[in-house]
């Protein structure tokens, strides 16, 4: 190890010019907290110091975990970082993720059949029609996954449940495909999923008809007469006379001839009054 003697600092103040006595090499050191708090000897400021600087992300470590879909509140708690130097390395990613949402949007979703010909915007708007909820409420987002893979998320409010869903984005030159990779996503490109819920019409009382009213029988019409005055009638009128007829005994069967006909009477029995059997 090389000693070095302090020359002096730069105009601006941010560096400490050093040189080796020896050779004459002049090195400059930056004049940030470690360097103050070294010279000065305060070991717990240093120690702290060295904490800091090792949670600390380079720039690319930054905008990775912004593309795997981190956000920048997220890196800052975790690294320690200040938000505002965050957000510096991750705008470029961001702007990177929402325009992979969009064109997410424009993909057609994979099915049994082949590619739809409606794109994921439209098919979901479909949906969400069909089921009550408001697009405009709901949220795109895009990240890459381990296999560097976009996915593209939507995530809406229903009551007090946060729903998402998910699907695996493949861009190319006819707007790309959408592969669902949950439940959620799965129903919301399904055929069926968009078409509207058949409903119960509800069930109205049913009105009871007018009873026609009853042709009028004739004693309706005429108006009827109570036992009691069918039987006063009864009583003033005479009674009735029974004349008791002779009782005739049953007339013999008609003679036949041989032929097996009824035989014709003769002209003498027609004059006479007399009947073929003989009686008169």
């Amino acid at each position: 190890m090389r000693d070095l003697r302090v020359v002096g600092l730069e105009p601006d103040g941010q560096y400490v010019i050093c040189a080796d006595p020896k050779t004459g090499d002049k090195f400059r050191l930056p004049a940030d907290d470690k360097l103050r708090a070294a010279s000065r000897g305060d070991i717990a400021r240093l120690g702290q110091i060295e904490i800091e600087m090792d949670s600390l992300l380079r720039p690319k470590e930054i905008q990775a975990r912004i593309r795997a879909g981190a956000t920048v509140e997220q890196v800052a708690s975790d690294s320690g970082m200040a938000l505002s130097r965050v957000e510096v390395f991750a705008h470029p990613v961001l702007l990177e993720r929402s325009q992979a949402a969009t064109m997410a949007q424009s993909g057609h979703p994979l099915r049994h059949d082949g590619p739809a010909v409606q794109t994921l915007a439209e098919v979901v708007a479909l949906a969400f029609r069909a089921r009550g909820h408001h697009l405009d409420e709901a949220t795109w987002d895009a990240w890459r996954d381990e296999d560097n893979k976009w996915v593209a998320q939507l995530k809406w409010q229903a009551g007090r449940t946060t729903n998402k869903a998910h699907w695996q984005f493949l861009p190319d030159g006819h707007g790309g495909t959408i592969t669902a990779l949950d439940d959620a996503a799965a129903e919301l490109v399904d055929p069926d999923f968009g078409r509207q819920l058949r409903g119960l019409a509800p069930v109205r009382a049913l009105e009871v008809a007018p009873q026609e009213e009853s042709q009028q029988t004739f004693d309706e019409y005429y108006g009827t007469t109570a036992d009691s005055e069918l039987d006063e009638a009864a009583d003033d009128e005479p009674a009735e006379v029974v004349v008791n007829e002779p009782k005739h005994d049953a007339l013999p069967a008609p003679k036949k001839d041989k032929r097996g006909k009824p035989a014709m009477p003769s002209w003498e029995d027609v004059l006479l009054g007399v009947r073929s059997s003989g009686h008169s």
